[in-house]
């Protein structure tokens, strides 16, 4: 009887949320389901600087842009299901725009016409995870047993933005736990992928990813320990950077495993262009954080241009993780990538790093040190993870004597698989804190293989498959994150770009492939990634590209993905992803 009661609860939960959520639509004005007119349009189309540029001039107010932006959010909300919350009703009493002058900028700015001061960010709209919190509305990270529960206050990086004068306007969707590449939760339901709503947008900061893909924000705060903003941002063709911890403003902001140190969870933003993301990292800095958010260092930013120096650099292609190689088509985008910078003179060579099959079992130790209790606590009777996260908790609680026996079997013909009934199991302090050195020592060898080739970037792909189709992460498994979750046990900086799109006939798999050799090579986890690849019907899916830096180079792996870009570019390889038309 108990369970019985507790699983309506759950369900009155999901209910009661999603209620919520189309009131909050219902009452708005109906003129924010009309398209845009050709005026904003063009309002539409501007960047972050002139948007910011026009905002305190008085050309433009922040209300205009809030109009125009919501009528997209709308939209993509109901296309794709991205929105967790609507706050079109608070977005601009809560900024500078209405509300006292914050420490960002001195009390001596002058005036615009509106008698408003100068702000950096001014009228920029700007969409949050639904783990950041804001005063006054849940975040749920996807639990149902977190409806109900509003912000005491808004989270760091929310009090800087509305101190800059942007404007929060929306919190987006994410997956059940956040450990996830779908998007999907009881609470919300599944987002979807704009450009192909069969495919996911990926996760955990999936209804960010199609918000912007669909041109419903023009920055979103996302968080990222595994690729959880980069993932996204490679299966829906925008722009991300995860810098170091510290760098950005996170405090306040909610995660489904409070106190974990072993691997950090990084706030990071994604934007629709390369320029907007460079842009607002830089003014983010200069408004200085570490005022609003004790985490943070106090380094201030230091501009570079990479471009103007004219330097040649040398960029460490990394063509495997060790698990999963990538499919044709993440490859294609790599191999793009690195001639169009060998024709530009750039050195670019093959970067063979430190065993990373020995490294990443370390990562996946620190991370989960717990044996996934803390995410599993959080759920209600009757609420599930989704299937990935399942598998990995079912893992974790198999007894040692069983993976043990199962390691033995599997060493010769499988050994990452036994590798990981070997490592997966709940650790006691004493083996968490001997994590943690192998760690460090995985740091350090880290350290002296990029001193030692000289290297100023490394060039990766963000996942081995493109987008993916709704349900098949559970063959895909969380294992394929391995591109992106090694840099966060690094702590490197790290960036996302589109570069090109699924082509059906140039990434198709070679006829017979699974008689293939390549393929009898490969492990049961790549085995199973490749088993969802499917040119054919990821035909014009996007394809990203990460480019790598080391511990606190955001302004440096920003100006490097703008050498790619350009190099792309002066090659006539520009990706053509661009933002979908809802």
């Amino acid at each position: 009887m108990f369970f019985s009661f507790s699983a309506s609860a759950h369900q009155l939960a999901c209910k009661r949320k999603q209620d919520e959520r189309q009131a909050l639509i219902d009452a708005l004005p109906a003129d924010y389901s009309n398209p845009l007119s050709l005026q904003e349009r063009k309002i539409h189309a501007l960047s972050l600087p002139q948007m910011v540029s026009q905002c305190n001039s008085g050309d433009l107010t922040p209300a205009m842009v809030l109009s125009v932006y919501a009528k997209k959010a709308l939209r993509a909300q109901q296309v794709t299901n991205c929105l967790s919350d609507i706050m079109l009703d608070k977005a601009l009493t809560s900024s500078s725009v209405g509300s006292q002058w914050g420490p960002c900028f001195d009390s001596s700015d002058t005036s615009s016409t509106d008698g408003v001061r100068d702000r950096s960010l001014l009228g920029v709209p700007v969409s949050v995870k639904d783990t950041v919190n804001v005063k006054g509305r849940d975040s749920t990270i996807g639990y149902s047993s977190n409806v109900g529960k509003p912000a005491a206050s808004s989270s760091a990086i929310v009090r800087l933005l509305q101190d800059a004068g942007a404007i929060v306007h929306a919190k987006t969707t994410n997956p059940i736990g956040l450990l996830s590449i779908e998007t999907v939760s009881d609470v919300f339901g599944a987002t979807r992928n704009p450009h192909n709503l069969a495919f996911t947008p990926g996760g955990s900061t999936g209804g960010g990813a199609a918000l912007l893909a669909s041109g419903g924000s023009k920055i979103d705060i996302g968080s990222d320990i595994g690729g959880s903003v980069r993932i996204p941002a490679h299966f829906c063709g925008i722009y991300s950077l995860k810098g170091s911890a510290g760098r950005f403003p996170s405090w306040g902001c909610g995660t489904s495993m409070k106190g974990l140190e072993g691997i950090p969870i990084i706030t990071s933003p994604m934007a629709g262009t390369l320029d907007d993301l460079a842009e607002f990292w830089k003014r983010v800095v200069l408004c200085e954080p570490w005022q609003y958010d004790h985490t943070c260092i106090p380094l201030p930013w230091r501009s570079i241009n990479l471009q103007d120096e004219g330097r040649k650099l040398k960029w460490g292609i990394m063509w495997d993780d060790g698990a999963i190689p990538p499919t044709p088509a993440c490859r294609r985008a790599l191999s793009t990538v690195a001639a169009a910078l060998r024709k530009q003179g750039h050195e670019v060579v093959d970067f063979h790093p430190p065993d990373i099959v020995s490294g990443m079992a370390t990562g996946y130790k620190a991370l989960l040190s717990d044996g996934g209790q803390q995410i599993a606590n959080q759920l209600s009777p009757g609420e599930e993870l989704i299937g990935p996260a399942q598998g990995l908790l079912a893992l974790f609680n198999l007894p040692r004597l069983v993976k043990k026996i199962l390691a033995y079997f599997t060493r010769t013909s499988d050994p990452f698989a036994a590798g990981l009934y070997d490592t997966m199991h709940p650790q006691t302090l004493l083996e968490s804190r001997e994590t943690i050195m192998q760690r460090d020592e995985y740091r350090a060898r880290w350290h002296e293989k990029w001193l030692s080739e000289g290297l100023d970037f490394i060039l990766t792909v963000p996942h081995p498959l493109p987008a993916i189709e709704h349900g098949a992460s559970e063959k895909a498994t969380l294992m394929s994150v391995g591109y992106t979750f090694l840099f966060s046990m690094l702590d490197y900086t790290a960036g996302v770009f589109p570069v090109t799109k699924v082509d059906k006939d140039l990434d198709a798999l070679l006829e017979n492939f699974q008689s293939s050799s390549e393929y009898r090579s490969m492990n049961s986890v790549a085995k199973g990634a490749y088993s969802v690849y499917d040119a054919q019907k990821m035909h014009g899916l996007p394809l990203g590209v990460q480019i790598v830096g080391r511990r606190l180079e955001e302004e440096k792996v920003l100006e490097g993905m703008k050498v790619a870009e350009a190099a792309l570019k002066e090659a006539g390889l520009s990706s053509g992803v661009g933002l979908v038309d809802l």
